[in-house]
């Protein structure tokens, strides 16, 4: 993969888009006991080094969630070795607590491109030119569908390495 530009600085979400969804299974769902057995979502540790190696040390994890859920993601990501599986370094991830919250934190860090799997969050990042809708909910679609001209929407990790890395501007939305 070749570097982008310097000014390309991606931000990703967590849940749902590197932590699999919650399920109703209590081993593998991440609000169980057993949240550290919960998957990362296919593909995504592998596609996020790839991506390391092209944005380099301009990568971001910005996820919503309450104080437990946050403790629950850094150990999470500690217990599977994300980091040192990645290359992205522990003081590169950032929480808030509401969805509008993602967007000063995206304008704070200069975001360029960003990958959620809620087009509600993607509809409040207007600083970002490049956002990515991954694997959205058919409901969560429907009640934002305005805001799909301004996304490009990815169905896996596989789809969105190469749409990320394929042009420098990042893809057209569509």
């Amino acid at each position: 993969m070749r570097a982008l530009d310097e000014t390309n600085r991606l931000g990703v979400d967590i849940g749902g888009v590197i932590i699999q969804p919650a399920d109703d299974d209590a081993d593998t769902s991440f609000f169980g006991g057993n949240y550290l057995r919960t998957p990362q979502m296919p593909g995504a540790f592998d596609g996020l080094a790839a991506l390391a190696g092209t944005f380099g040390e301009r990568i971001w994890l910005v996820s919503k969630c309450g104080e437990q859920t946050q403790r629950r993601t850094l150990e999470w990501l500690a217990h599977h070795d994300f980091h040192h599986q990645t290359g992205i370094p522990p003081e590169r991830v950032r929480f808030c607590r509401h969805r509008p919250d993602k967007a000063p934190i995206a304008r704070d860090l200069g975001l360029t491109h960003f990958v959620d799997d809620r087009l509600e969050v993607l509809s409040y990042l207007t600083s970002v030119p490049h956002r990515f809708l991954f694997r959205p909910r058919d409901t969560e679609v429907a009640a934002h569908s305005i805001h799909l001209p301004g996304v490009h929407r990815v169905e896996g990790w596989a789809e969105l390495v190469p749409a990320l890395t394929a042009d420098p501007a990042g893809p057209r939305p569509g």
